[in-house]
């Protein structure tokens, strides 16, 4: 058997992956190399890429196999589109199976792919739109913003700005070079009225989608992270949406932060606060975003009733 603490080394350095080339270097026959990986010892992630430590997490798994299907296409791969925001962590499209990697326009695309999940573009890419990440090249957050809002409708569009910018990976002057990138290309239109809509208090595209059917319903909130506050200045909660003068609030409750018992017991307790203050508050999930109709015409029974 090969040297596995070498190749663990050379993993370490490489996000994970390593090559069969690597492999052989350091001691492993080809056939050593097929049974680890079909035992399920190494995983394969791509043509000739492996990795060989499966008890990785899923996230890291993940973009050893980014890493390795750049690798497969050879030098100029760049990490495009949705997989590009999946590496900056921008939130706001759906996650897919698909690695979008961009190689450049001179050279030839690739006939055969191994990984299915492999898309291979050809994007013309200066080289201030490309940076470094986690040792892979990768579009930068504008470039990547101003690519996928060209390709996604609007709500997932917005979602992905006020992420972008939430995370301060956009700034407000990034907004307004966008249009730049985005002339004469298929979907300008739409997507710099996008733009206008974007929103960096946003802390979840679940508040995002909120906020906007609010909008189109005609209700468009009147504050975002509003800070509510008892005579003597205590803050009693902040709430996601608001309305002041009706004294509103609309909460967006996303699974994830909200499911621990300590999260619940905290929602309870602010909820209480803010309603003996004299508040009411509406709590929203993700799939009454998917109704047109329900929160906009919540809020206005609400709105109505104060």
């Amino acid at each position: 058997m090969g040297d596995l603490d070498l190749l663990n080394r050379m993993a370490a350095r490489q996000g994970g992956v390593v090559t069969a080339v690597q492999a052989l270097a350091a001691g492993f026959s080809r056939d050593q190399i097929r049974h680890l990986a079909r035992s399920g010892r190494w995983i394969r992630v791509a043509r000739g890429c492996f990795v060989p430590a499966p008890e990785l997490d899923v996230g890291t798994l993940r973009l050893a196999r980014i890493r390795a299907a750049v690798r497969s296409l050879g030098p100029g791969a760049v990490v495009v589109l949705h997989t590009a925001a999946e590496m900056h962590r921008i939130s706001g499209v759906r996650a897919a199976p698909a690695i979008h990697v961009s190689v450049p326009v001179d050279c030839p695309r690739p006939q055969r792919l191994t990984d299915p999940d492999l898309v291979v573009h050809q994007l013309t890419l200066n080289e201030a739109d490309v940076i470094s990440l986690a040792g892979t090249s990768v579009t930068t957050p504008i470039r990547t913003v101003a690519d996928v809002i060209l390709r996604v409708d609007r709500y997932p569009a917005v979602c992905l700005l006020d992420s972008a910018l939430n995370r301060r990976l956009l700034t407000e002057a990034d907004l307004s070079a966008i249009p730049a990138l985005l002339a004469g290309r298929r979907g300008a239109v739409a997507a710099r009225r996008c733009l206008a809509e974007a929103d960096g208090r946003a802390q979840s595209p679940l508040e995002t989608r909120t906020r906007l059917r609010c909008v189109d319903g005609g209700v468009p909130p009147e504050a975002l992270q509003l800070e509510v506050r008892d005579e003597d200045g205590y803050l009693l909660g902040i709430g996601d949406l608001g309305w002041r003068r009706a004294r509103v609030i609309a909460e967006a409750d996303g699974k994830d932060p909200h499911r621990t018992p300590q999260a619940v017991y905290e929602d309870r307790f602010r909820q209480n606060r803010l309603v003996n203050a004299g508040w009411v508050v509406l709590r929203f999930t993700w799939s009454d975003t998917l109704r047109p109709d329900y929160i906009p015409e919540t809020v206005k029974q609400a709105l109505r009733h104060r």
